[in-house]
């Protein structure tokens, strides 16, 4: 999948004038980690790599506000590899904040694409009027206020609206393309609803008739089958992968050999796994950043295993990192008595 500013096809050459205005991307496989609070970091991120399979990564959502003030050395939200690549950072904003500064600093972060959240229904971003939240005119003003201060590809995450409404929802999705967005992902769920209702992925696919960029479908992919039914009735360009790939982070290296054949997968052995997110935690994190990074890791991981609540609420009660480590070592052993 290449994403660059004009209509994108697999296999694609760029234009001379898109190689004049952006840098092309080329993401393969098409499946790309979600931006997604406490989880999408660096120590999820590498694990998964280790594991192989994915081609694009997004970060945490990030304050356009805070972000040019973060340490990138030391900031959970910011630390990053140079193997954690092609990445986006997502950032969201209020209708009167300035994002230039933002968009500056993640020039000198070298990111390789920037994602402005739309689709976020948190009332902290309600407060705001951000994400979902964010007034259509201010959409417009702000996508048009960050074509205009970078070089790099812009995405968009969005919803698919408040209620079920074709014609707003291509008429918004239209206006991102046209306001200079390369790249949309659209996550098949009403802005209400939550991760319990079945996803909409027809409805990703009326998007992805309407617009000429490419499409990632998001929502509900939690195995191989789930993303060949998603790719199916969307008709989507790629996946954006979120708590599936909490829950087996070798769910991208699986995908990516069945559906993309572009992959193998490693042998995977579940304890090994987890035990190697917590050397992660330890090699990317300040001591004070770990424990609750695991415990947020695990409430997901656990359904792993017939009775993975006992670990998920044995290491919800540890107060140190080696605590739990120890808790999850006796949980496994017990399991394989």
């Amino acid at each position: 999948m290449y994403i660059s500013a004009d209509t994108v096809i697999q296999e694609a050459k760029p234009s001379n004038r898109l190689e004049r205005i952006l840098p092309v991307l080329e993401c393969q496989p098409p499946l790309a980690l979600a931006p997604m609070v406490g989880l999408s970091h660096s120590a999820l991120r590498l694990l998964i790599l280790e594991l192989g399979g994915v081609g694009l990564f997004f970060s945490e959502m990030l304050s356009v506000m805070r972000l040019p003030i973060e340490n990138e050395i030391v900031s959970p939200f910011l630390c990053r590899t140079p193997e954690e690549s092609p990445f986006f950072y997502q950032i969201f904003a209020g209708p009167n904040q300035d994002i230039i500064p933002a968009v500056e600093r993640l020039h000198l972060l070298n990111a390789q694409g920037i994602d402005l959240n739309l689709g976020c229904p948190a009332p902290v971003l309600r407060k705001q009027r951000a994400g979902a939240f964010m007034p259509f005119d201010s959409v417009r003003t702000t996508i048009a206020t960050l074509r205009a201060a970078t070089h790099l590809p812009i995405s968009a995450k969005i919803r698919l609206g408040k209620t079920l409404d074709k014609k707003a929802l291509l008429a918004f999705c239209k206006m991102l393309e046209d306001g200079g967005v390369n790249l949309l992902t659209v996550h098949g769920r009403l802005q209400g609803e939550k991760f319990c209702r079945k996803p909409r992925w027809d409805w990703i696919g009326k998007v992805k008739q309407a617009v000429t960029i490419p499409v990632l479908a998001n929502g509900g992919i939690f195995s191989v089958s789930d993303a060949k039914k998603c790719l199916e009735r969307s008709g989507a360009d790629g996946l954006m992968i979120g708590r599936g790939a909490v829950c087996k982070p070798w769910l991208f290296a699986e995908i990516a050999r069945d559906v993309y054949h572009s992959s193998s997968v490693p042998e995977i052995n579940i304890p090994d796994i987890y035990f190697r997110f917590i050397e992660l935690l330890q090699d990317r994190f300040l001591p004070e950043r770990r424990l609750g990074r695991l415990k947020q890791f695990t409430h997901y991981y656990s359904s792993n295993f017939l009775f993975g609540h006992h670990l998920a609420s044995g290491v919800q009660n540890c107060r140190t990192l080696d605590e739990a480590a120890e808790t999850a070592m006796s949980f496994f052993n017990k399991i394989q008595e």
